[in-house]
């Protein structure tokens, strides 16, 4: 039987900003219902690491970037559409 595949996300935030925290607890909420144990979540807080985020092409938070498996996925808001999150980062309903 095939193992399923685990996800690897990045998010960068801006600090406390309502907008970040409400992108991180979503986040962290579809992945709680749709990949138990099949996930890790990285958090780059742009105003503590601004050199990183700039490196990496962020100009906006919150960002989430879907690292693994691939192809690799970026999605700016809150992530609050739940349907729509999925199927910008490409997690078919039977895979997830």
């Amino acid at each position: 039987m095939k193992r399923a595949s685990s996800f690897r996300f990045r998010i960068y935030i801006a600090g406390d900003a309502v907008n970040s925290a409400q992108a991180l607890s979503n986040l962290q909420a579809l992945c709680r219902a749709h990949l138990t144990d099949r996930h890790s979540i990285e958090v780059v807080d742009v105003f503590r690491h601004p050199k990183r985020a700039l490196a990496d092409g962020i100009f906006m938070t919150p960002m989430l970037l879907k690292l693994a498996p691939g192809p690799p996925r970026r999605i700016v808001g809150t992530l609050s559409e739940t349907a729509t999150v999925l199927q910008a980062l490409d997690m078919q309903t039977g895979e997830a």
